[in-house]
């Protein structure tokens, strides 16, 4: 799994995960995500189109770090996940605790509002 960081001008990290968030993909990446998301108070997207399977695993390690960051005032939300990996997160209820968004404009206004 990889993992991609972009800083918007507007203050917004854009974070890109490359992969699959099972077991293996997800210990791949998780110190390097907590350290750009749940670190500081920047407000996050976590940019999902090239996810193509995610476990609880890699649920639990977005849950965690959205969490992390909105008690220091932060907020994160999700971009644009491939249809499977937007039905898991939906059928589980996670999209009720972290926002998906399919626009960028939105996404932003969402993080920064």
């Amino acid at each position: 799994m990889q993992i991609e960081l972009k800083n918007l001008d507007n203050g917004i990290h854009y974070i890109s995960l490359i992969g699959r968030m099972d077991v293996k993909g997800t210990q791949e990446i998780d110190m390097k995500f907590t350290a750009l998301v749940a670190t500081n108070e920047s407000p996050v997207i976590v940019d999902l189109s090239e996810v193509d399977m995610i476990t609880s695993i890699g649920i639990r390690t977005l849950i965690s770090n959205a969490k992390a960051l909105n008690v220091r005032g932060g907020k994160m939300v999700m971009f644009n996940p491939q249809s499977m990996v937007k039905n898991v997160l939906t059928t589980a209820g996670i999209d009720k605790l972290i926002e998906i968004h399919g626009d960028l404009d939105t996404a932003c206004a969402a993080v920064l509002g």
